[in-house]
């Protein structure tokens, strides 16, 4: 099972579940962060955190606990 924060920068992969819960999970659905999108890692912060991501067009960052809990296919 490989989560978003595996991946390392330049790789992609398609969102198969999301496992967090309440305003944090909604607010990622607002984002455009959902299931089947492709996203892709764009790069690291210097110490790991946070991660850039690129999905519909856009750039976006996370946490790298957020992206722990991104499961992809």
């Amino acid at each position: 099972m490989n989560k978003l924060s595996d991946l390392k920068p330049g790789e992609k992969g398609v969102i198969k579940a999301i496992n967090l819960d309440g305003a944090i999970k909604i607010r990622m659905t607002q984002l455009g962060i959902t299931e089947g999108e492709t996203v892709r890692v764009e790069k690291y912060a210097p110490l790991g955190d946070p991660i850039e991501i690129s999905i519909r067009g856009y750039s976006l960052c996370f946490r790298k606990s957020e992206a722990e809990k991104i499961i992809l296919v």
